[in-house]
């Protein structure tokens, strides 16, 4: 490709002012980068000067007071479960263990009847007891709901295998041959 003259000396002064204009982008990031050096050293300053002790009062001030309050809360609640403890639970456990020992005197008394029933009266104490304190979860009883969806299951599997039966069973008369058409009469 063959460039005129005048084309030459264009991109020639085109080369020039480019590299030109290169080397002065270079001096201004190179001042530009000084310039972000000293204000960096500078907030570094400030924020040693200025900016830490309103962070540090700032903290004993406002996040302290409610740190300390968080801890009371903890202390309130640690509290609240020790008194739990003392008033409603170690009641029913003593409890539990008073009617146990009770039904220890009377199987001796009385045999193993009288054994199966504390058994279960101390079983249904304890379940009450416990579901009460909220240790224990009341499992709900299935009900009748359940069965009947067991049984639309096992009816729509049903229909499902009857209708693919129905589909795909070998039927040899639902196939009609093609007769052949005759060529009409000129």
């Amino acid at each position: 490709m063959g460039l005129s003259r005048k084309s030459r000396r264009n991109l020639k002064k085109l080369r020039g002012e480019a590299g030109d204009l290169w080397s002065e982008q270079r001096e201004v990031l190179d001042h530009a980068a000084a310039v972000l050096r000293e204000a960096s050293r500078q907030a570094g300053e400030v924020a040693k000067r200025d900016v830490a002790p309103r962070v540090k009062t700032t903290y004993e001030k406002r996040l302290q007071p409610g740190v300390e309050a968080g801890v009371g809360a903890v202390r309130s609640a640690a509290d609240h479960s020790r008194q739990t403890w003392n008033r409603a639970i170690l009641p029913a456990v003593t409890g539990a263990i008073g009617a146990t020992l009770a039904v220890i005197d009377v199987a001796r008394d009385n045999g193993r009847v009288a054994i199966r029933e504390a058994s279960r009266t101390s079983r249904e104490f304890g379940t009450r007891a416990g579901q009460r304190l909220g240790i224990i979860e009341v499992k709900p009883t299935p009900g009748p709901g359940r069965y009947i969806a067991v049984a639309l299951g096992v009816i729509a599997v049903g229909a499902v295998a009857y209708a693919a039966y129905q589909t795909l069973r070998a039927d040899d008369d639902l196939w009609v041959e093609d007769e052949p058409v005759e060529a009409p009469v000129a």
